[in-house]
C-alpha cells in the first residue's frame, strides 16, 4: 500500500471517528441533561462557519511541508507528555498556582510563567532531546501564505461573533470603558491573552502535536482531526478538578465533562488546525486565538492591572 493511500485511509478513519465521538458526546449531554446546545452552536459557527471562511481565505497558500524525522516516536512522546500535562498541570498545578498566592497581579504573573514553561519550554526541550528541529514549526509565514488577508478578514469576523455570542460587551461596560482605560487595556490585554492562551496552546497543540501526527498519519486532515480531539480532551481533567457550578461545562459526572470538551472545544481546534495546516504559520493561529479570547478576558484584565 502506498503512502498516499495510507494517508487517505487515515483521513477517512479520523473523520468517521470524529463524527461518531462528537455525535456521541452531544447525545450523552442531551440524555443526561447537560448543555448539548452549545456544542451544536460551536460546531456550526466555529467548525463549519469559520472553518469554511478560513478554507476560502487560505486558498492558494504556498506552505512547505514540515518534515519530521521520527514521527511515531515523537508523536508518542508528546501524547504521553500531554497526558501528564492534563492531570498534573491543568489539574493539580493550576490549583496550586491559584491557591499559593491571593488573586491579583502576582498570581497572574505566576500563572503566566507556569503556562509558558509547561506549554512551550518543556515540550520544546523534549523535542530537542529527541533530535527534532524547532525551526520549521516557528515559521511566521508573512508572505505567500495568505497571512494578511486571513488575519484581517477572519479576525474581524471573530471579533464580531464574540461580541454577539458572548457577554463580553456587557462585562466591559461594567469597567466602565473610558478612553483613559481602554487606551492601555485593549493593546496590553490583547498581548497578554495572546501570550497566555494563543502562544501557549497553539505552540503545543498545533506547532508540535499536529505536525507530528500529520507526518505519522501521512495526512494533514488526520493530523487536524486527531489534534482537535486531543485538544478538547486535554482540558477535561482541569475542568473537572478545578471547575464549579458557575463554570461552563463543569459537572459532578466526569463523562459529562469529557463529552463537553469533545462537543464544545474540539470544533474550535478543527478551525485553528485547518488554518495551520494550510498556512504553516504559527504566528497566524496565535494571533487569531488571541482575538477569540481578548474581549471575554478584558474586564478581568482591567480589574487585575488597573
Amino acid at each position: 500500500m502506498s503512502a498516499a493511500t495510507k494517508g487517505k485511509g487515515a483521513a477517512i478513519a479520523a473523520a468517521l471517528a470524529y463524527v461518531l465521538l462528537w455525535g456521541g458526546a452531544t447525545a450523552y449531554l442531551y440524555a443526561t441533561g447537560g448543555d448539548w446546545s452549545t456544542g451544536v452552536a460551536v460546531i456550526a459557527i466555529f467548525g463549519l462557519g469559520l472553518g469554511g471562511v478560513a478554507w476560502l481565505l487560505t486558498r492558494g497558500a504556498d506552505a512547505p511541508r514540515i518534515e519530521v524525522k521520527r514521527p511515531a516516536v515523537e508523536s508518542g512522546a508528546i501524547i504521553v507528555y500531554l497526558a501528564l500535562y492534563a492531570v498534573l498541570f491543568l489539574g493539580f498545578g493550576m490549583t496550586w498556582a491559584r491557591q499559593v498566592l491571593p488573586a491579583g497581579q502576582q498570581q497572574e504573573l505566576l500563572v503566566m510563567g507556569l503556562k509558558l514553561g509547561v506549554h512551550i519550554v518543556l515540550p520544546a526541550l523534549l523535542l530537542m532531546l529527541l533530535g527534532a528541529k524547532l525551526g520549521p514549526i516557528t515559521q511566521l509565514g508573512l508572505s505567500g501564505r495568505k497571512f494578511w488577508r486571513t488575519f484581517i478578514v477572519l479576525g474581524l469576523v471573530i471579533l464580531a461573533l464574540v461580541c454577539v455570542i458572548t457577554p463580553s460587551l456587557k462585562q466591559i461596560s461594567g469597567i466602565p470603558p473610558t478612553f483613559d482605560t481602554m487606551i492601555w487595556a485593549v493593546p496590553l490585554g490583547f498581548i497578554w491573552i495572546t501570550l497566555e492562551a494563543g502562544a501557549c496552546e497553539e505552540f503545543l497543540f498545533r506547532g508540535i502535536l499536529q505536525t507530528r501526527l500529520t507526518s505519522w498519519c501521512n495526512s494533514a486532515w488526520a493530523g487536524v482531526i486527531v489534534t482537535s480531539l486531543i485538544f478538547g480532551l486535554a482540558h477535561a481533567p482541569g475542568l473537572f478538578m478545578r471547575g464549579g457550578p458557575d463554570v461552563d461545562g463543569w459537572s459532578t459526572d466526569p463523562l459529562q465533562v469529557i463529552a463537553h470538551t469533545i462537543a464544545v472545544l474540539s470544533p474550535i481546534g478543527l478551525t485553528f488546525g485547518l488554518i495551520y495546516a494550510r498556512t504553516k504559520s504559527l504566528l497566524l493561529v496565535i494571533l487569531l486565538h488571541g482575538l477569540v479570547d481578548v474581549l471575554p478576558s478584558l474586564a478581568e484584565f482591567v480589574q487585575t492591572w488597573r
